[in-house]
């Protein structure tokens, strides 16, 4: 098991940045992708950005490529998503989630139901 904390998650204003972090714990993070997905309210959860093993590869939705930055730090068992720019449509609770690679998936494809650990989300609120 994996248990993924996240934090870092606020109320700021238009084009101000943050910071989230996601802090794992039971088990190495650095054998998983990492993904950070987001849910607004009334809307699906969707795919923000997410990273391969070692961060070989990344991927970002085409709404904050430019903006977020994924990456991780396996010895600090943590991965992390600067958002630069922040814009009210990118207000969410943000989710941080962990997939086993099995050869299987394409980092870019990865959906809600094809990851094996999650946390429990930090809220972000952006006013305009």
């Amino acid at each position: 098991q994996v248990q993924l904390v996240e934090s870092g998650g606020g109320l700021v204003q238009a084009g101000d940045s943050l910071r989230l972090s996601c802090a794992a714990s039971g088990r190495a993070l650095s054998s998983y992708w990492v993904l950070w997905f987001r849910q607004a309210p009334g809307k699906e959860q969707e795919l923000v950005a997410g990273i391969s093993k070692n961060a070989a590869n990344t991927h970002y939705a085409d709404s904050v490529k430019g903006r977020f930055t994924i990456s991780r730090d396996d010895g600090a068992n943590a991965a992390y998503l600067q958002m630069n720019n922040l814009k009210p449509e990118d207000t969410a609770i943000y989710y941080c989630a962990a997939h086993w690679p099995s050869g299987v998936y394409v980092l870019s494809a990865m959906t809600p139901g094809q990851m094996d650990f999650w946390g429990k989300g930090t809220p972000v609120t952006v006013s305009s």
